[in-house]
């Protein structure tokens, strides 16, 4: 499972029109699919049935205690380097500058918490558009990528999303919403920070 935020339609859409023309020119790039699209704030390897309860609890509890904040995709990036890339990605901005790590701080407090297990690394916020088979050198395409100038949507709310892997379209993952808790501390909060 995975906590993530999920961009809207019109964000998505507005990414998707601007890769098409250039997502045919590269044949090496595994590009992922729009439906699945996110920006993780937690991995959790193995979430136990019996710790599901209070991690939808406490995870609800978190996002609403976070205020909304403004979100914008823009900016590119690889893991693990340019020279290197395994995964292509975009990056992310907020208003205030720290609320999407702070939120991925409580989001990890608050798995943590109910006894889930939180993997992976730092956090890194991203949204991974393409994976790359060999290592290879990804500096052309970050150029690219960097060109991109991202919608600003408000974040609403987290979803917990269960990943069921191979089984989507094409042998990609297949995404189940678990659960989807909104943020939804002070309502003036976006309108506070222009």
């Amino acid at each position: 499972m995975f906590v993530a935020l999920v961009p809207p339609a019109e964000v998505i859409d507005d990414i998707g029109r601007f890769l098409e023309p250039r997502c045919e020119a590269a044949a090496a790039l595994r590009w992922t699919e729009p439906y699945q699209w996110h920006l993780t704030l937690a991995f959790l390897p193995e979430v136990g049935p019996r710790s599901l309860d209070a991690l939808v609890e406490r995870l609800a509890r978190t996002a609403a205690r976070s205020d909304p904040f403004a979100l914008t995709l823009g900016g590119s990036g690889a893991f693990p380097s340019p020279d290197r890339a395994r995964v292509i990605w975009l990056g992310a901005s907020t208003v205030p500058p720290e609320s999407l790590t702070q939120l991925a701080v409580g989001v990890r407090a608050a798995a943590n918490k109910a006894g889930t297990v939180v993997g992976g690394g730092r956090f890194r916020p991203h949204l991974t558009l393409a994976r790359v088979r060999q290592p290879q050198d990804a500096t052309s395409w970050l150029r690219i990528l960097g060109s991109y100038g991202g919608r600003s949507w408000t974040a609403g709310s987290i979803d917990l999303i269960q990943s069921h892997l191979g089984q989507g379209r094409g042998g990609h993952p297949r995404y189940e919403p678990i659960a989807s808790m909104p943020i939804a501390g002070r309502l003036d909060a976006v309108a506070d920070q222009d």
